[in-house]
């Protein structure tokens, strides 16, 4: 399966580009240079850049009988102009998951876990000349299809995001805290951070674990994933889309955390 994924992504990737793009009403000559930059944007968090990503994270050896969890997530990314000095992101992320049976004779449950709304507030012009910077609420709202899905409960939090480009290195970190607002307490801390190494044409190195940990789990719970993968802006016709493939190991997880997961996306671009 994974073998596959890399197939596909690196077959596409080999294919003819389109020699046209959109730059805001015009129509100008996309070139290698180009692609590099869109590169770049995208990996910008708070970016001003519409792109709806498709992203399929997948989990082994994960639960107690050790069986294989699947998330895809559809997560918008929608940017407003509120100022001419700031801008507000909205990222959403709507998980579809695929939990396996935790004991014998329980079956797969397929569906809707919780939407994550958040929400950056991010000055136009980057801090100190370099600084890229957002911050805002989050919240969890209870679209879980299944109890086994999702906590299924209403959550709120703060986020922010912290970023520098030198050159072709675009690195930084996306960290929030989601407190529940009803029922049983938990807390939930993410903290992703993202190295990434652009070369000419698109192509790219990434690296982008998700570190998370329960504050109300035993020990805290902590899921510490190392690892990273490749990526390259390819146009299809006029839409640039950007394809990414990733693989890390957890060398840190709870008792019943999977072992490893790769994550495979498909993100179409709306550059201005």
């Amino acid at each position: 399966m994974i073998l596959r994924t890399i197939l596909v992504l690196a077959l596409v990737a080999l294919l003819p580009n389109s020699t046209l793009a959109y730059e805001g009403d015009g129509i100008i000559e996309a070139g290698e240079d180009e692609n590099a930059e869109l590169a770049r944007a995208v990996q910008n968090p708070v970016a001003s850049l519409i792109s709806i990503p498709f992203q399929n994270n997948t989990s082994y050896n994960f639960g107690p009988r050790e069986r294989t969890q699947n998330v895809h997530n559809i997560q918008p990314v929608i940017p407003f102009s509120i100022s001419e000095d700031w801008t507000l992101i909205t990222r959403t992320i709507l998980p579809i998951v695929s939990q396996p049976s935790f004991a014998r004779g329980q079956d797969r449950k397929t569906g809707i876990g919780d939407t994550t709304i958040s929400l950056f507030a991010s000055p136009v012009k980057p801090a100190a000349g370099r600084l890229i910077w957002g911050a805002g609420p989050v919240v969890l709202i209870p679209t879980a299809s299944d109890d086994r899905l999702g906590p299924n409960k209403w959550g709120a939090g703060v986020t922010a995001v912290g970023l520098a480009m030198f050159g072709p290195v675009v690195a930084g970190s996306v960290i929030s805290n989601v407190w529940s607002l009803e029922g049983e307490d938990f807390s939930v801390f993410t903290l992703q951070y993202f190295v990434n190494y652009n070369f000419s044409g698109g192509w790219y190195l990434s690296s982008s674990p998700i570190i998370t940990a329960n504050w109300d789990g035993p020990h805290n719970a902590w899921t510490v994933p190392v690892g990273g993968g490749f990526g390259k802006i390819h146009r299809f016709g006029k839409l640039p889309v950007n394809l990414s493939f990733q693989a890390f190991y957890n060398v840190e997880k709870p008792e019943f955390g999977a072992d490893w997961s790769t994550r495979f996306q498909v993100q179409l671009l709306f550059p201005k």
